[in-house]
């Protein structure tokens, strides 16, 4: 196994870790309602403290790989994640639960951005679209499995036993990482704490534009698939109905990524990006009939996955070695802030106008936001870094 595929293990193990921690604490919420005296307000914050965690450390993520080197931020990060597992499947109370909920993510917030940094650094320009294919097989593969996962985990032993499920998947990713990771450099000069250096990599116009485009189609997907929810029930849909229409969502994804993996290097981002705003503003539109239930979220999951993907390959095509940490950074806080941005527009859009027809007119209308940012990519810069002269194998 080459060197840059350990490094992408270890970060694709670190994804999947920080993901299951995303997705399948909700169906615990029942039991530990009742154990904990719980109430829907405290138990929206079980999943908002660790959020939160996640997103307050990630500008900390450059400064600190650089302080302490990045094979040892990693070891503590994942150190601190399963100790407060731990801690958060002995909590007493539903206080106690939340807190080490925000340590948690303190510690899987280090995770993904060095972790991809990392990756990204070691894969050449014109094989990134592969690795990028692995990271969006995981980020659709985890949420989808997370909830059964988790489900006969709480009625086979009990819902602290969805923590405790982290220790050894944690522990795997350490000793994998001490061993596939080659020792840290030695810092000669104390680096600076300054956030405000994040904002260099902006001067990347391929990082503007995929930080648009992942605002605007996966950001606004999951607003959308919010307000689809209550829509879809109040046409009669029972949970199970409602659960199952991300099936056809899950399956046109999966066929989305690998058209990314197999044409980026060949057609480029640009008619991948266009063809994925299309297809799913199509599929938001298509909401507003209900026959066409089960096509919407196809089109939804083969058109938002398709820029998706293409997104994440795009970002860091121009970012040199010594930026990558920071374009990490910047990426990963604003993948956080599209998911709870798009949510909160769309809930209010649907608050203000009661209207689901106008709401879902409104979010395919922001689907075509990027339209023109798109249309400016220079294509023969993208071309050049994806089809170099030669290009040395590491």
């Amino acid at each position: 196994m080459t060197y840059r595929s350990k490094v992408a293990w270890i970060f694709l193990l670190g994804f999947a870790l920080d993901l299951v921690n995303m997705f399948v604490a909700t169906v615990a919420y029942p039991d530990i309602a009742v154990e904990l005296h719980a109430s829907v307000t405290q138990l929206a914050w079980i999943s908002n403290a660790y959020m939160l965690g996640l997103t307050l450390i990630i500008p900390l993520s450059v400064w600190l790989a650089a302080m302490v080197g990045e094979r040892t931020l990693i070891a503590m990060s994942l150190l601190l994640f399963a100790g407060a597992s731990m801690l958060v499947g002995q909590a007493a109370s539903i206080d106690a639960l939340i807190g080490w909920r925000a340590l948690q993510g303190l510690g899987g917030g280090l995770l993904i951005p060095v972790g991809q940094a990392m990756a990204y650094r070691h894969f050449p320009a014109a094989q990134r679209s592969q690795l990028t294919a692995r990271v969006m097989s995981v980020a659709l593969l985890v949420p989808a499995l997370s909830p059964a996962l988790g489900g006969v985990i709480v009625d086979s032993l009990s819902w602290r036993w969805i923590f405790y499920a982290n220790l050894p998947l944690a522990l795997i990713t350490l000793a994998l990482a001490w061993l596939w990771i080659k020792p840290d450099v030695p810092v000669t000069v104390r680096p600076r704490l300054a956030l405000g250096s994040l904002v260099t990599p902006l001067a990347s116009p391929m990082l503007r534009v995929a930080m648009l485009v992942y605002l605007c189609i996966p950001g606004v997907f999951i607003g959308t698939s919010l307000i689809a929810i209550l829509y879809v029930r109040g046409l009669g849909f029972d949970a199970t109905q409602t659960g199952a229409l991300m099936l056809p969502w899950a399956l046109a994804s999966a066929l989305a990524i690998y058209l990314s993996k197999k044409l980026f290097n060949q057609c480029g981002p640009k008619p991948l990006l266009l063809a994925g705003m299309a297809l799913q503003c199509s599929g938001i539109l298509l909401l507003n009939q209900p026959a066409l239930i089960i096509p919407a979220y196809a089109l939804m999951g083969l058109g938002g996955s398709l820029c998706s993907s293409t997104a994440q390959t795009l970002a860091f095509l121009d970012i040199p070695s010594e930026r990558m940490g920071h374009a990490s950074a910047l990426w990963n806080i604003n993948r956080q802030v599209s998911f709870c941005l798009g949510a909160a527009l769309l809930s209010a859009v649907l608050s203000t106008l009661d209207s689901f027809a106008i709401t879902f007119t409104i979010a395919a209308a922001l689907t075509l936001l990027p339209l023109f940012a798109v249309l400016r990519l220079d294509t023969p810069s993208v071309h050049a870094l994806l089809h170099p002269a030669s290009e040395p194998d590491r």
